[in-house]
């Protein structure tokens, strides 16, 4: 693993209107490393992750592979390898599989590598192999999210945003999409994590910080976070 992060945010905010939804947080994500995000419902998750992808407006620093995004168009940060898979999945309901993951690539004309490519993911996730000509639209919610991660493949991300992956899955699709998560991180993608499923993303991250009320209130290594008697209550039920 590489000592220097990939993503650093300084004092990152958000705010809608006169409302604050992310309050001044600082995190850092190393290259190679697997990092989650948790906290309730409202505690500015989305919204971090949002901004880290320039989709809304914020203030403070994001740094990314050393050069400071925060006046980059979103559609831009593809080209510099980082990528979204955003909560909700939002892939292109109307068009196939196939086509889904060719969106993926809108940034490269390589025609060669895009078809390479599609098929490594075919062979990753052989569910959507199997459906190529599918309309994405007509898949179950575990297939629509291993597609939105194939599709955010395609443009070859360093670093992989993913917003609650596992949300209105049943619990073998899952385990089944936190396999494929793995299994890209073990390519050497690094990732950061947001995730309702408290002890399913420490399980598989290194470290975790922990949102409340648009702020970062504890930070550590993933089995820390596991034993730590607040974590505990707050996310893991006990």
């Amino acid at each position: 693993m590489n000592s220097k992060p990939l993503l650093d945010a300084l004092n990152l905010e958000v705010r809608y209107g006169g409302i604050a939804a992310v309050k001044g947080v600082s995190f850092s994500v190393m290259e190679g490393e697997m990092v989650c995000l948790l906290g309730a419902n409202g505690a500015g998750k989305t919204s971090t992750l949002k901004a880290l992808a320039r989709m809304i407006p914020s203030a403070g620093e994001i740094h990314y592979a050393g050069d400071k995004i925060n006046q980059l168009e979103s559609h831009l940060l593809i080209r510099k390898g980082l990528a979204l898979v955003p909560e909700g999945r939002g892939i292109f309901a109307r068009l196939t599989i196939a086509e889904n993951l060719a969106m993926g690539a809108f940034h490269r004309n390589d025609m060669a590598e895009i078809s390479a490519d599609i098929e490594r993911i075919f062979v990753m996730l052989p569910r959507l192999k199997e459906r190529e000509k599918q309309v994405a639209g007509t898949l179950s919610g575990g297939e629509q999210q291993m597609l939105a991660i194939g599709r955010a493949l395609m443009g070859r991300p360093k670093l992989l945003l993913l917003d609650e992956p596992s949300m209105g899955l049943a619990p073998i699709m899952v385990a089944k999409v936190f396999e494929v998560i793995q299994n890209v991180a073990a390519q050497g993608v690094t990732i950061f994590l947001v995730e309702q499923n408290a002890q399913l993303a420490l399980q598989v991250c290194s470290r975790g910080y922990v949102m409340e009320s648009g702020k970062i209130t504890i930070a550590d290594s993933a089995p820390n976070l596991l034993a730590d008697a607040r974590v505990r209550e707050a996310y893991l039920g006990e």
